[in-house]
């Protein structure tokens, strides 16, 4: 049995995010049910790599969040389509969309006019920048929020920046985040058996994404920069010095320059640690030869 089993979904959403927040839920046992308009159907049906799945409106990019749910076709600006929803709702555990902040208001299918048919309901919005706020009507794709954000100005090199993620890392990172939102408000449903809103902002996952940035900058007010390949957070930083030098000997030897740069620049930490840990790495550099074998403890 998958943990979300006899879990129904109402799925109004399109796109990435929202959509990708559902797909793991689906993929968990959960009852998704896609709503699409029956003549304007999901932008991603037409997209991917594979020309006949999307004249086939079943494109890869459709397909990738899309597998393991159920659809439907309504017009929710005709009453009769609003309905049927409705009728929906009234079975449903969760119910997600991600169009403009207040059009679901507007048609009379907003968290308090849908909680009164379900006071069991949880409700999730994805949108841009939130539901409220002076930019909550705005509407934005990924790209525009990692512009938004700041992080695409601290992606790149030094002389080349900003630039933008070559996936689009803000729409996955918000359904995963908004996923495991759902998790939490289906968890917090059984202890009080009520229903909630969600309110889930592509630029408030994208700070998180930012957050030792954020806090170094709160903290002493300086900027996150552009590192290319060099990276100042766990991955040369949080190991004991025994375990780093196991892991940066190879980068040192078999990587000595990184976008023109030196990747090890210590030439006196290459000389001693580096290159006599590297003589014990499966794989020899032939300038570790030059080198004499590190000391082993001899075995009584």
């Amino acid at each position: 049995m998958r943990p979300f089993e006899g879990i129904r979904v109402i799925d109004v959403t399109h796109v990435l995010a929202g959509p990708f927040a559902t797909y793991q839920l689906a993929v968990l046992g959960a009852d998704v049910i896609k709503v699409e308009h029956p003549d304007d159907p999901d932008q991603s049906r037409g997209a991917g790599t594979d020309k006949e799945l999307n004249r086939r409106n079943m494109g890869t990019a459709f397909l990738t969040q899309s597998s393991n749910k159920r659809s439907i076709t309504l017009d929710l600006k005709q009453a009769k389509d609003r309905d049927i929803l409705k009728k929906l709702v009234t079975t449903a555990d969760v119910f997600v969309e991600n169009y403009r902040p207040g059009a679901f208001d507007a048609l009379g299918l907003g968290y308090d006019a849908l909680a009164a048919i379900n006071p069991r309901l949880i409700y999730a919005s994805f949108s841009a920048f939130g539901q409220e706020g002076p930019r909550g009507a705005q509407t934005a794709y990924d790209h525009v929020i990692q512009a938004t954000s700041g992080i695409m100005a601290t992606t790149g090199t030094p002389e080349v920046n900003p630039v933008k993620f070559g996936s689009p890392a803000v729409d996955y990172a918000t359904g995963m985040t908004g996923a495991f939102a759902l998790s939490a408000a289906l968890f917090q449903r059984e202890r009080t058996g009520k229903g909630q809103r969600i309110d889930m902002a592509m630029l408030d996952v994208t700070l998180i994404l930012m957050s030792s940035h954020l806090t170094g900058y709160l903290r002493n007010g300086v900027h996150p920069k552009p590192n290319g390949n060099l990276n100042p957070h766990a991955t040369n930083s949080a190991y004991t010095e025994r375990v780093r030098r196991r892991c940066w000997a190879r980068s040192c030897l078999f990587a000595p320059r990184m976008n023109g740069r030196p990747f090890c620049k210590r030439a006196t930490y290459r000389r001693r640690a580096c290159v006599p840990w590297a003589r014990r790495l499966p794989i020899r550099s032939s300038k570790s030869q030059n080198y004499p074998s590190p000391r082993r403890r001899q075995r009584s």
